[in-house]
């Protein structure tokens, strides 16, 4: 009898474990809208959630370092008219937060330094081009001020967020929703999943009509994930021309949606279903079944949504691949997964060079045709941000030609009333310093 070789990966012993409840962001009223989004986007300095709010849309942003119970009176980001559905963080400046909402619109928000102190409502642009919700919000990875957005009107818009303007609609392309929305690495192609079962530019991978997924890898193949006719759960994997799967692989028949997280440095996608309670994670290589499961997993309670946090985010000491933040009912977890290793040295097989934060290319280049792969950064000593330069907008922000709000009439009276009290207590302190030197030049005589 043969005995069957186990496959060696470095990645086989990957573990993952829950913070203690101290480290975890407690007592936050997440969105109960039903829409197919992660609800939570990550960077190395904030993470944010989407809220239930009466009257609108609203998204928390915290700091990560704010752990613990959120005060239920914490400001948020409030400017929708609508639920918000889904957030996405600028990958070439931390305090840049884009979403899009149920009231059409997609809004570009700058983050204060050390977080919000008071409620956000005014965004830095708005963008208005979609007649319906908006569901998908994704910069592109390696071009400046490049926004992508997908609405439930069945079109994709490609925005110039530095001057708001829409420079690409692809309105004729999808006959129904869309689903997700995925760049290739250097941001030259995009991949997008549809209700008509189809993945663009594709034949259908997926034969189920359930919400898919599809995302490009590093070397150009799709992965997807989806649903059989018998409703069963799969993943696949294409060539670029979809013409055959390199494999299709079944899972379970659970209904929830899988979102796929991909690590291209280590080649690992983590699959999150919607509903589950466990991160399954499978590496990804040129061997047959090309698709290799590794391992998964598991809490008790069930997950509603996942951050996912950028590789320079990552504590490379505690040899720290990938860290989730798991949105329960009422809390956010941070989830780590680590590869443990003896050494305290810098594993350089953990970590290659990674895509850093500044961008390739300008906006202007990129919609003129130009491409370029990320900007790689070695993570060896840590990864060290530089002061991000606030986004500008050359297009006047709509919202900056509506009178004054009562809020800000109010702040300038208060400013004349310090001012003038100000100038009553110089004008007394000069007629105190003039009675003194009389008083001096009398005792001098």
């Amino acid at each position: 009898m043969l005995r069957r070789v186990v496959r060696q990966s470095k990645f086989r012993h990957v573990f993952g474990q829950a913070v203690r409840n101290d480290q975890c962001y407690d007592d936050i009223r997440v969105s109960r809208v039903t829409w197919d989004s992660s609800f939570c986007a990550v960077n190395p300095k904030f993470v944010a959630i989407i809220i239930d709010a009466s009257g609108g849309g609203a998204f928390l942003v915290l700091p990560l370092t704010k752990t613990g119970r959120i005060d239920k009176v914490y400001p948020t980001v409030c400017g929708h008219t609508g639920p918000v559905l889904d957030i996405d963080w600028c990958p070439h400046n931390d305090h840049v937060i884009a979403s899009g909402s149920e009231d059409c619109t997609v809004m570009v928000w700058q983050i204060p330094e050390n977080g919000l102190e008071t409620p956000l409502s005014e965004p830095v642009v708005v963008l208005e081009g979609h007649s319906k919700r908006v569901g998908i919000v994704s910069w592109h990875p390696t071009a400046r001020n490049v926004l992508l957005s997908a609405g439930c009107d069945n079109q994709i818009v490609i925005w110039n967020v530095g001057t708001g303007e829409a420079m690409i609609n692809l309105e004729d392309m999808h006959p129904d929703v869309i689903f997700s929305v995925s760049w290739s690495r250097n941001g030259s192609l995009l991949c997008t999943a549809c209700k008509d079962k189809n993945v663009r530019v594709i034949d259908p991978p997926h034969e189920g009509a359930r919400p898919m997924r599809a995302i490009f890898l590093a070397d150009g193949n799709i992965f997807t994930t989806g649903f059989s006719r018998m409703s069963e759960r799969q993943l696949g994997l294409w060539k670029d021309n979809m013409d055959e799967p390199i494999c299709v692989q079944e899972m379970d028949t659970s209904n929830g949606v899988l979102l796929p997280f991909y690590d291209p440095d280590t080649n690992i996608v983590y699959l999150c279903g919607k509903g589950d309670s466990s991160i399954r994670y499978f590496e990804i290589t040129d061997e047959a079944p090309f698709v290799h499961y590794l391992n998964t997993f598991s809490t008790k309670e069930p997950q509603r949504g996942m951050g996912y946090m950028p590789k320079r985010g990552l504590d490379v000491n505690k040899c720290e691949i990938a860290r989730f933040y798991k949105l329960h009912e009422r809390k956010c977890e941070p989830i780590i997964m680590t590869v443990p290793r003896k050494s305290d040295l810098f594993q350089d097989d953990l970590y290659p060079d990674t895509a850093g934060p500044d961008p390739a290319l300008e906006a202007e280049e990129w919609f003129a045709g130009k491409n370029g792969g990320p900007i790689l950064i070695s993570l060896k000593d840590g990864y060290v941000s530089t002061k991000n330069r606030d986004l500008k907008v050359v297009k006047t922000n709509v919202l900056e030609s509506k009178p004054a709000t009562k809020k800000i009439e109010d702040k300038l009276e208060e400013v004349l009333r310090e001012f003038k009290s100000l100038r009553d207590r110089v004008i007394l302190q000069d007629r105190r310093i003039a009675r003194l030197e009389e008083q001096v030049a009398k005792v001098a005589m």
